[in-house]
């Protein structure tokens, strides 16, 4: 079967655009969460995402702001937590994804048509995506893209050297929170059209791949977006081609790039 036989633009022309926007934000911001050791943080925000969305549901209020609204508020959170727990960022997320999932499941066994839109979240639904969907993926990469050329030298710095940031007169806290609420942002919008698994996949795997097979900072980024963008363009048209759900095969075969990866040898970074 040739490939226009399958792949109607009019049809998923939207939708694989749609996606396209999010596996280029997602491996970058996921590059600075591997950087601080806090890849947790991707899977535990769009967990609340999806409780926050069907909160929305029951809310009668659009799930994108039910569920974006909800992990911002978590990562809000997370910075008072750190204030008040020094060094339990681990402990939080790992609190926040048990907390997300209890309710996820409570609100999905209890509310009508909740079940369904539940599987429908941790799926995802990105065939279905609409223009306002294609919107909200553009205006993410293009946040990440904007943002992160912004805060990334200050980001490196709170990282790395934390002291000499404080020094200059500058809070490292202010940019942290600005990254946190951006991937919070990023991922609930993610999960409203990915799904929390293929959202959490892209996030973790292409920078996992990037931190074994290139050797500096810059390359880092490229080879995690591209990474990124070539799994996701491969496991969309692997789905349609056999007529398969998208998502689980993004997440195989990230997997397979991740085992590939981690057999390699790391390159010496610098």
């Amino acid at each position: 079967m040739s490939l226009p036989e399958f792949f109607d633009p009019a049809l998923f022309g939207g939708p694989f655009a749609t996606g396209l926007c999010f596996a280029v934000a997602l491996p970058l911001l996921g590059t600075y969460l591997r950087l601080r050791d806090e890849w947790l943080a991707a899977l535990a925000f769009a967990q609340t995402a999806a409780a926050g969305a069907l909160l929305a549901m029951l809310a009668g209020v659009p799930l994108a702001l039910g569920g974006a609204g909800v992990a911002v508020l978590a990562a809000t959170a997370k910075h008072f937590f750190e204030g008040a727990v020094r060094g339990a960022q681990g402990v939080f997320f790992a609190l926040l994804l048990v907390l997300a999932w209890a309710a996820s499941v409570l609100l999905a066994a209890n509310l009508p048509l909740a079940e369904r839109m539940a599987h429908a979240l941790f799926d995802g639904q990105l065939y279905f995506s609409d223009a306002a969907q294609l919107v909200e993926g553009a205006l993410c990469a293009l946040a990440a893209m904007i943002v992160l050329r912004l805060l990334s030298r200050r980001l490196l710095l709170a990282h790395f050297f934390p002291e000499m940031l404080r020094a200059s007169g500058q809070r490292p806290e202010r940019a942290r929170l600005v990254f946190d609420l951006l991937v919070a942002a990023t991922l609930a919008l993610a999960t409203m059209s990915i799904g929390v698994m293929a959202a959490f996949a892209l996030i973790f795997v292409p920078p996992l791949v990037a931190g074994r097979w290139a050797g500096h900072w810059r390359r880092a980024l490229i080879v995690a977006v591209v990474c990124g963008i070539a799994a996701y363009t491969v496991a969309f048209v692997l789905a349609l081609a056999l007529d398969q759900p998208f998502g689980p095969l993004l997440g195989g075969l990230l997997v397979v790039v991740a085992a590939l990866a981690l057999l390699m040898p790391m390159r010496a970074a610098r």
